[in-house]
């Protein structure tokens, strides 16, 4: 059997920008998780695992974590056709993974009639880029990437693994 090529779905009938009309579909519960990595000089990993991830600025990954926090919950204003949305939870685990890099994941949780998924990229994205605004005083030489979407469950159709690691816990 073959399958239809999908379409975008942000444009109209006569192919202008619009909001989808989600007004038909069911509410259900939603879920999605992301990841966003930061990857550092080594140096730099270094002095910042010697300073427990510290700096004049405060605390690093906590800083992150209410920035990616905060980010999830305007992303209906930053994105132009994202559905405002309760969020029901939110949870942005930061840990490094190998030497250099540090891993930054964000799930979302919501009841709704859309997902989440762009909530939980603009959490995980946002949380990197505070990592680097309180880290590029030591390098301009941070890498942020890739980011991408690991999970989606509810709605349609359900995307990737269902285990969430440690953000979903």
């Amino acid at each position: 059997m073959a399958t239809r090529p999908r379409k975008l779905t942000h444009s109209d009938a006569a192919g202008r920008p619009a909001m989808v009309d989600v007004s038909g579909k069911q509410v259900t519960a939603r879920e999605a998780v992301a990841e966003c990595r930061v990857r550092f000089p080594a140096a730099v990993a270094t002095q910042l695992r010697a300073a427990a991830m510290k700096s004049a600025k405060g605390g690093i990954v906590e800083t992150a974590i209410i920035a990616g926090t905060m980010a999830v919950k305007r992303t209906h204003e930053l994105i132009p056709f994202c559905h405002p949305l309760p969020i029901d939870g939110c949870r942005i685990a930061i840990d490094w993974s190998g030497t250099t890099i540090l891993n930054i994941e964000c799930v979302v949780r919501t009841t709704h009639r859309t997902g989440v998924e762009m909530e939980a990229l603009t959490g995980a994205t946002v949380a990197a880029l505070t990592v680097y605004d309180m880290c590029k005083a030591l390098s301009h030489a941070i890498v942020i990437g890739p980011a991408r979407l690991l999970g989606k469950h509810g709605g349609k159709r359900d995307f990737g693994k269902r285990d969430f690691g440690k953000a979903g816990k």
